[in-house]
């Protein structure tokens, strides 16, 4: 298959096309803040169109800033969204549902699914305290190492 490189603009506009005609879309999204969970440039994550009921530990896409970002809603308060990527120990980002765009239905690994929400990451927010000794220790022994045994 041939590869094609597309401005972020250009790239999220067909995106937003995509999940506005209701259709799935299936991205693989770069950068760590949602590791271990999403691995940057190896998984892919299914879009699906997001419905009125976004809930506290699902995954979406949505626009702040300029920016699509893809994280983890972690308080819902009436329309005001908060999210914080999995991969990360602090930083939270504050918007409206209006400016959800998808939400994952899916994550694909080595091309299966394996993951399908609700899993909502409810062991994962509660060992927030613990994650930077986690992700220490899953960035030094990734999974992959174990692939062999």
């Amino acid at each position: 298959m041939d590869k094609m490189t597309l401005a972020n603009s250009e790239f999220f506009a067909t995106v937003e096309d995509g999940i506005a005609r209701g259709k799935n879309v299936t991205i693989i999204p770069k950068g760590n803040s949602m590791m271990p969970f999403i691995r940057s440039g190896k998984d892919s994550v299914i879009l699906s169109p997001a419905g009125d009921e976004i809930a506290v530990g699902d995954i979406v896409l949505f626009k702040l800033g300029g920016r699509h970002i893809l994280h983890r809603i972690i308080h819902v308060e009436g329309d005001r969204l908060t999210s914080m990527g999995d991969g990360n120990i602090r930083g939270k980002e504050h918007f409206r549902r209006r400016d959800v765009v998808a939400v994952v239905t899916g994550i694909r690994r080595r091309g299966r699914l394996e993951f399908t929400p609700p899993g909502r990451g409810i062991l994962w927010r509660a060992l927030l305290p613990f994650r930077r000794i986690i992700l220490g220790v899953y960035r030094r022994v990734k999974p992959s190492d174990f692939a062999s045994l």
